[in-house]
């Protein structure tokens, strides 16, 4: 088997989405270093050529060395920040420590990434880094004061690197999953919430295979041709 001459870091490998970049990426022939919270839940993605570890995002000094470890595998090709932080509370009682908790989750783990990485890449004038977002950092909802701040700032804060970075040679996007995607968690909530009839359509969750797919196809863009935002949804789903 031939040695992976580029390298792929994932952060916030969770289960669904996390996992599912991880093996699309590395089933293309890429080293993957993944990361996350609670690093022995990696265990069934780690192997070949997948390496991993616990990560905590909101570290600058972590995620620093995290992209050290990848680039050291082999050069890092592409970055992918993919840190969830969705909560829904009242606003009454969102706390302090909630909306800051959040925001660091989110947005300040997401500035942190893309810095670190712009470090390695922007001296060879070649890269990709790529920023999980949401229907919340482009409508704010009710009950989602503190995500949708946190997701808002992301957007804004990858917006303003691409404008800065793109004339470098480094592709910044932002990928904006405007669903449901297809977990066990929101099955049983969408369940719960509108009853047994609310799966009828095979079609209203996005498989997590879905947004690997749309990495893939932002990965393999030209430059005469990047996207910087891209909105995906299921055919079904109302905006």
């Amino acid at each position: 088997m031939t040695a992976p001459t580029q390298s792929v870091a994932v952060l916030g490998a969770g289960d669904h989405i996390g996992a599912a970049i991880v093996r699309k990426f590395a089933a293309q022939g890429f080293a993957v270093h993944a990361g996350r919270r609670n690093g022995d839940k990696l265990a069934p993605l780690l192997g070949g050529t997948v390496t991993g570890r616990s990560l905590d995002a909101r570290e600058p000094d972590d995620v620093a060395a995290f992209l050290a470890e990848a680039e050291t595998i082999a050069p890092l090709a592409l970055v992918i920040f993919n840190v969830g932080a969705n909560v829904q509370f009242p606003l009454l009682d969102t706390t302090d420590r909630v909306f800051r908790k959040v925001w660091e989750m989110a947005c300040f783990a997401g500035f942190v990434t893309v810095r670190e990485a712009a470090r390695i890449m922007a001296p060879r004038g070649a890269g990709k880094i790529f920023v999980t977002g949401a229907t919340a950092g482009l409508r704010g909802n009710p009950g989602y004061s503190a995500f949708a701040a946190a997701k808002a700032g992301l957007r804004a804060m990858a917006q303003s690197a691409a404008r800065e970075l793109w004339p470098q040679g480094l592709h910044v996007a932002h990928l904006v999953i405007d669903a449901g995607v297809d977990t066990a968690w929101v099955r049983t909530m969408l369940t719960t919430r509108e009853g047994p009839e609310a799966l009828a359509d095979p079609d209203r969750l996005m498989p997590p295979e879905a947004v690997a797919e749309a990495y893939w196809a932002l990965y393999n863009q030209p430059k005469s041709a990047w996207t910087f935002e891209q909105e995906i949804r299921p055919y079904g789903e109302k905006w």
